[in-house]
């Protein structure tokens, strides 16, 4: 956002969690319209707790001021919201969640206005390596979350009709004093998915369990610790208007620039 030069009217938070992401919108734009949006209703009840003028008892609401960003409950890939609704999509570590993400690039094309920016991030797939590593010494089945690459992602936007998207990524390494801990995060964060017929984690039995807890203690690095790594993908991308098409200002009017009018040219007489 530092090096974007954009003054959107209307933005959304796309899997906005628990506000952060609508609290950050509305420093940098203090003059539009935020919402948010997010599957989980407990999600956006802590949302809601970042917006003083939705408190109880705040007198923001007698006086008929609006809350500083609207929440709407929904799925990534079916907005509710008309057409050409936003200038600004935004999407922080929230597209990874979706097990359909080439569902979800047309949808936020659809609700996004002719030169609009959508911005993201997600995990990509070399986020938990190391668990993964230990998961298969332990057993063939699937336990974390499926990440797509990069590249994948930068085609789902061109089929999907963004322009000039741009992909980049680094990789994150945070590390872990035990097993324990380390399980207990990856779970609390919902990093780990239960394999189709499986028990779930806690009924699989004390020797599954420390199986897996000696394979991850075999992971330790030089400084005694757990690496676990995190890789973060980042995306942005333009909604350009039609070849040809005319821009209209938000009341409908059709707008013109100056530059692209040019004087009549005089008629040949004889």
């Amino acid at each position: 956002m530092e090096v974007i030069r954009l003054a959107p009217q209307r933005a959304l938070d796309i899997g906005c969690g628990h506000g952060q992401g609508l609290a950050g919108l509305r420093a940098r734009f203090p003059d539009a319209q935020i919402a948010g949006l997010d599957i989980s209703g407990a999600m956006l009840a802590e949302a809601g707790q970042r917006d003083p003028q939705r408190r109880p008892g705040w007198i923001g609401r007698m006086l008929g001021k609006r809350p500083l960003f609207d929440l709407v409950q929904g799925d990534l890939a079916t907005l509710p919201f008309a057409p050409a609704s936003f200038d600004l999509l935004w999407s922080n570590l929230a597209l990874h969640w979706h097990p359909e993400p080439h569902r979800v690039f047309p949808e936020w094309h659809r609700v996004a206005r002719d030169e609009a920016l959508v911005l993201f991030s997600l995990f990509g797939p070399d986020t938990l390596k190391e668990l993964r590593a230990a998961f298969a010494e332990v057993d063939d089945a699937p336990h974390t979350l499926r990440f797509v690459d990069m590249h994948d992602i930068g085609d789902m936007l061109v089929h999907s009709g963004w322009s000039t998207p741009v992909m980049d990524m680094e990789t994150l390494t945070v590390t872990y004093e035990s097993p324990a801990t380390l399980l207990r995060e990856v779970q609390a964060f919902g990093g780990l998915r239960a394999p189709a017929g499986a028990p779930p984690q806690g009924l699989r039995g004390r020797g599954w369990y420390q199986a897996l807890t000696r394979a991850l203690e075999r992971r330790r690095n030089a400084d005694g610790v757990i690496p676990l790594s995190f890789e973060i993908v980042y995306g942005h991308a333009w909604k350009l208007a039609p070849r040809g098409a005319q821009v209209r200002d938000g009341e409908g009017r059709a707008v013109v620039p100056l530059d692209q009018i040019g004087r009549a040219k005089p008629r040949r007489t004889g």
